[in-house]
């Protein structure tokens, strides 16, 4: 039930159902009012990172055509990626372009060719690689597959011409569908190196 519409006096349980708000014991009261606080802190912390990304990629995208004018420096190569850094090397930014893959009907060939292989290998070793498998070829919650997982079945050398096939069949059955571009932001430790200015709250 829409939440502007619930009646007066009333809360709404997990299957739905009305229930007067003297039946609800306080602390689930409380609970409820906290989980839904949380939640709305978060959808703006959505917002504000999305905004955020939107304006760094605009004013990105603004400096690299002012430089290119101006001083006729091109930033970037490939895809449009580009790194910036401050004057005195203790920052940059990295702008990428990270391409957004599919798999067309051959990807199931190459499923096929791989549960062959597995089926004929003995048992041992093979039972790893099957969770491996399996672990790639899960789908996500939005039914999609893991392109990073099925490409990196490739880097297994297997010395079987039906392996050889499917990984064939992986490769054949890549389609870019689009790109997605993503901002990191870096500063230069004591040691020289790079880390990057996580903008991940589970990793604050």
């Amino acid at each position: 039930m829409d939440e502007r519409t619930m009646p007066e006096g009333y809360m709404e349980d997990a299957q739905g159902r009305l229930v007067p708000l003297s039946r609800v014991d306080p602390i689930d009261r409380a609970r409820d009012e906290l989980v839904r606080e949380l939640v709305e802190r978060a959808r703006a912390t959505r917002e504000s990172l999305r905004r955020t990304k939107a304006g760094m990629m605009g004013d990105i995208a603004a400096f690299v055509s002012l430089s290119a004018e101006e001083h006729g420096v091109r930033y970037g190569g490939q895809k449009g990626n580009v790194s910036l850094l401050s004057y005195d090397g203790r920052y940059k930014v990295v702008r990428s372009m990270a391409d957004a893959i599919t798999f067309d009907e051959r990807i199931h060939a190459a499923r096929e060719l791989i549960n062959e292989c597995l089926r004929d290998w003995t048992e041992g070793s093979s039972e790893n690689l099957r969770a491996v498998v399996d672990a790639a070829f899960d789908l996500d919650r939005e039914g999609r597959m893991s392109a990073g997982r099925i490409l990196g079945l490739r880097r297994i050398k297997v010395d079987d011409p039906r392996w050889r096939a499917a990984m064939e069949a992986i490769s054949d059955s890549v389609q870019i569908v689009g790109n997605k571009p993503y901002v990191r932001v870096y500063e230069r430790g004591e040691d020289g190196k790079f880390a990057a200015i996580s903008m991940d709250m589970a990793a604050v």
